[in-house]
């Protein structure tokens, strides 16, 4: 495949598609791009060469242009998509454009799952460095100290996340494809529980091998492809990583056996695996207080937070303060919110992210409400004020900050 000479990214500052970009210009691809907040990912591009407009508008695709990547969050009246369309540029999703990016290496390992994928792939991506191997890779989360994105040295591996919230994960044909757990989140962007389960299939079915636990047993039940383990207890510890991160370092390790590793020496570099941001991330430990940002925005990964948080601070108070994200999926899972929430010591709910609509039937002072939580809105800076007050049971303050929007403002007044 031969990649056009100049490529413009709409949505170019999202998680998914400031990697990619990056991958392009180290291609020496002409890049620009265009989103509505100018973060930090922006300017990091913009440093490698790309130019960036903030806001979309017309203007922003240069006549050169080859091809229009986009966000799925990007609608078909963006300016930009327009401009496009008049100029008889080819566009395609962000999804459907790493398909074809894919087609330069021989064998992809692709993480696709409702939770940990970027951990998951963080992982492998570390295990695969630390053995020897140079693969290319793309992760959607910043890597502190490290690379979120590389080509890697060759055409032969490569190793990303393959996103089922707008189904293009089922265009991929992978050499391995890894997939930790499905749940009902995205079922609303892709018609349903069943057609959710239905795109899984086909991503198994496109990928030479599928590496699962057996809690995946009936949804791929018949394929010849399956690379099946027991799903180990929650409580186990494994290469010094404890509850979720447990699962997940197990399949990590597991595909890079596959890809080639030894398993031993696989086991030890998963256990020098330092994290990447907003995954379980340590961001103040004194004696006052310790405060933990994730990036937990479902039940069952509030769930897990609960769960490893527990094990890891047995003796601390564990306040909760948490952003649900998109209004649809805090109607869908508003009840499990409620049973998962009640889990913490005491909680603190700020306004829904809204991501695409900006209202819904439920909200988190309705949350906060049901749970036994205080709902705060207003500067961040003001509400960290109210997390902080200490807790009457006497002991060590946990504060876990967890959701996908820009809840994570609040930590710098933590």
């Amino acid at each position: 495949m031969k990649l056009p000479e100049a490529i413009h990214f709409i949505g170019i500052g999202g998680a998914g598609m400031a990697p990619m970009a990056e991958l392009l210009l180290a291609r020496g691809v002409k890049v620009s791009g265009s989103d509505l907040a100018f973060n930090e990912k922006c300017r990091h591009l913009e440093e490698g060469g790309a130019v960036i407009r903030k806001g979309h508008a017309s203007e922003n695709v240069p006549d050169d242009t080859g091809m229009i990547v986009f966000s799925s969050a990007v609608t078909e009246d963006n300016p930009e998509r327009i401009r496009g369309r008049e100029l008889n540029i080819p566009e395609m999703r962000r999804g459907e454009f790493l398909a074809l990016f894919l087609s330069l290496y021989r064998r992809v390992a692709a993480v696709s799952g409702s939770h940990g994928k970027s951990s998951i792939t963080a992982m492998l991506v570390h295990i695969l460095l630390e053995c020897g191997f140079q693969p290319g890779y793309m992760i959607g989360a910043a890597v502190p100290g490290g690379k979120s994105s590389d080509g890697g040295l060759g055409d032969d591996i490569f190793v990303t996340e393959a996103d089922e919230s707008d189904a293009t994960h089922k265009l991929l044909s992978p050499y391995l494809g890894i997939v930790p757990n499905v749940d009902g989140d995205h079922a609303w962007s892709v018609g349903g529980d069943e057609a959710l389960k239905e795109n899984f299939r086909i991503f198994a079915r496109r990928s030479e091998k599928v590496l699962c636990f057996d809690t995946e047993k009936e949804l791929f039940s018949g394929m010849k492809n399956l690379l099946m383990f027991p799903f180990p207890s929650e409580n186990e510890t494994f290469a010094c990583h404890c509850g979720f991160m447990a699962l997940n370092a197990r399949l990590a390790v597991e595909s890079a056996v596959q890809l080639g590793c030894d398993r031993q020496k696989a086991i030890e570099a998963v256990s020098s695996y330092k994290g990447i941001s907003r995954r379980m991330t340590l961001r103040r430990n004194d004696e006052k207080l310790i405060v933990i940002e994730d990036y937990a925005h479902h039940p069952k990964e509030v769930e897990r937070a609960i769960d490893f948080l527990r094990i890891k601070y047995p003796d601390c108070h564990l306040r909760i303060v948490f952003q649900p994200h998109r209004y649809a999926r805090l109607e869908k899972f508003f009840d499990d919110f409620v049973r998962v929430l009640r889990g913490a010591d005491s909680l603190f709910t700020v306004p829904v992210f809204a991501a695409w609509t900006e209202s819904g039937k439920v909200d988190s002072a309705m949350l906060a409400g049901e749970c036994g939580g205080i709902f705060i809105s207003g500067v961040w800076q003001e509400n960290a004020e109210k997390v902080l007050v200490p807790p009457e049971d006497g002991r060590k303050l946990l504060i876990a900050v967890l959701g996908a929007g820009d809840i994570e403002e609040i930590i710098p007044y933590l």
